[in-house]
């Protein structure tokens, strides 16, 4: 991959970064308030509100996962080549998904080989020793 591009995708892997920790400075904002004169109703609303920024901040964390796994592919060297197959990823799939690690084909085969559970969906984030351990059981 020519210089040019992999500095254009490191400058905005750097710019996400630091976008997602500008928003995060002092953030306590998921904390519930101790006003005990809140009826029920406002503690309800609060409480939902609270969950949807504790769910908005762990994307995010994983967000930056993403970004600093680019960022060290970027650094070794092997960013824009498939985890999967070895070939070069295309540049119109990493502009689309900055942060791909699989080349299209790849995630296409590993979308389809992905168990299915029995509502018809897989959680992504059971490892690969349990799924080893669900096939053979």
């Amino acid at each position: 991959m020519k210089s040019e591009t992999l500095f254009k995708f490191k400058t905005l892997f750097e710019a996400q970064r630091r976008e997602i920790f500008a928003r995060g400075q002092g953030r306590e904002d998921y904390l519930l308030p101790k006003d005990e004169t809140i009826d029920d109703a406002d503690m309800t609303s609060t409480e939902i509100e609270a969950g949807m920024k504790m769910r908005l901040r762990t994307r995010e964390a994983l967000f930056l996962r993403k970004i600093d796994d680019a960022l060290a592919r970027i650094a070794d060297g092997t960013f824009g080549v498939c985890g999967g197959c070895g070939e070069e990823i295309d540049l119109r799939r990493l502009e689309a998904r900055p942060t791909a690690a699989l080349c299209v084909h790849c995630k296409e085969d590993q979308e389809h080989q992905e168990f299915a559970h029995i509502d018809g969906r897989r959680h992504k984030s059971l490892g690969k020793k349990l799924r080893l351990m669900e096939s053979t059981g």
